[in-house]
């Protein structure tokens, strides 16, 4: 499903991913990637599997792992090889089947974000990886997505806030690795022309604010293992008796 009430997040979807083709978008981009570069540089395993709106802005170019799988919404002719058709809240493969997986604005342009971010839980092995990028709503991006007026590029998605993001993994039996904002550049297209940088990238380029344009969360799948249940015994009440290696029942104690 592509739609949730009167929202079309089809359109919605391809709005955004055009906008990444605008200088701000691929400046967004470039400092996206190298964000998930820096926390899956040591990773590696058999799969890594991104979530995404569209299969030409893969991330994650640094990590070590024998097969990348993408996926989009959208079907066209000219797919390569490695990309699966299919809705974020319905993925073709089977659970514990994925060492990695990257979920980029997922829960931003998705119906169902939640029932997203379980498929991306069910699909992930047990201690696995879970990268996650969302656009922050306490920024200067979160403050022109509720100015504005109309519902293209990035303003057309969630901006959900990242505490709200943690406590559903944490729902989900995850374990928050790390968590953190980026890119302080002003969400306007001119500014990003200019090689001078604005006051919010001098203020807060030191990261120590958390008023990026997006947040990226890692995460670990933890599998906890089942608390063995007590035999229940069936015979008759035993006594132990120390030293002696055995036991006896009640009948031969007053016996002895």
């Amino acid at each position: 499903m592509t739609t949730a009430g009167n929202i079309d997040y089809s359109a919605r979807q391809q709005s955004f991913e055009s906008w990444f083709q605008t200088p701000l978008g691929r400046s967004l981009l470039a400092d996206q990637r190298a964000c998930v570069d820096h926390h899956t540089a040591r990773l590696s395993g058999a799969r890594q599997l991104q979530v995404g709106l569209s299969h030409r802005l893969p991330l994650a170019g640094t990590a070590d792992f024998a097969q990348r799988i993408l996926t989009t919404p959208r079907w066209n002719s000219v797919i390569p090889d490695g990309v699966a058709v299919c809705d974020a809240d319905e993925l073709p493969f089977p659970g514990d089947s994925m060492d990695l997986v990257i979920l980029h604005h997922t829960a931003d342009f998705s119906p169902h974000p939640h029932q997203a971010l379980r498929e991306a839980s069910r699909v992930l092995r047990g201690e696995g990886m879970m990268v996650l990028i969302g656009f922050n709503p306490f920024s200067l991006w979160g403050l022109r997505k509720a100015m504005s007026r109309h519902n293209s590029g990035p303003w057309g998605g969630r901006f959900m806030m990242k505490r709200r993001m943690e406590d559903w993994l944490r729902l989900l039996d995850f374990s928050v690795e790390s968590a953190g904002s980026s890119f302080f550049q002003v969400p306007l297209q001119r500014a990003v022309l200019s090689e001078r940088k604005g006051i919010m990238e001098r203020v807060c380029g030191n990261r120590l604010l958390p008023a990026g344009a997006y947040y990226c969360i890692l995460a670990k799948k933890r599998v906890y293992s089942r608390i063995p249940r007590k035999p229940v015994w069936q015979g008759k009440k035993v006594i132990a008796l120390p030293g002696r290696g055995a036991a006896l029942n009640n009948s031969q104690v007053e016996e002895c």
